[in-house]
């Protein structure tokens, strides 16, 4: 098992995850509602979004790993597994349409007030879709979470 000064790595990797898939939401959701703000903000939050996604398989492996040295850990760590195999798909899609909101944005952006009007409805049209699909990658990163924090707390309360 992966450890960091003796801390299993599993719930430091988590925090990348619970961190920045959230953060690349809010991002995601300023440039819905002000696509002017896509060039200043869209390519930190692309990378932000791009962070939180590599960090999820990450976090897959490591609670793996936690949870082979627990033997098993019990039901609850069982259905925080089972919420948490799903996040990976929605966090790529959610991260190629963060990606494409400022690609179509910058291409935009880059013919100028006389370009193509169609394009600009493409990149907020994107750029809304992105926003709501953080707005659900957020919320399972919430209910994983729960399912997560339930495991750990259970013997406590």
């Amino acid at each position: 098992m992966i450890t960091v000064n003796g801390i299993p790595a599993h719930p430091l990797v988590i925090h990348a995850v619970v961190a920045l898939l959230p953060l690349a939401t809010l991002g995601a959701i300023a440039m819905a509602v002000r696509p002017r703000w896509r060039r200043a903000i869209g390519i930190p939050v692309a990378l932000i979004a791009l962070v939180g996604v590599i960090a999820v398989p990450i976090a897959t492996q490591t609670g793996e790993q936690l949870q082979r040295a627990l033997n098993g850990g019990g039901p609850l760590v069982a259905i925080h597994e089972r919420r948490a195999d799903g996040l990976l798909p929605w966090a790529i899609v959610f991260l190629v349409l963060v990606i494409a909101t400022v690609a179509i944005g910058i291409r935009s952006d880059r013919l100028g007030p006389e370009g193509s009007p169609a394009l600009r409805r493409a990149a907020v049209a994107v750029g809304v879709l992105a926003a709501l699909l953080g707005i659900v990658v957020t919320g399972l990163v919430v209910w994983i979470g729960d399912a997560g924090a339930a495991a750990v707390w259970q013997g406590f309360s």
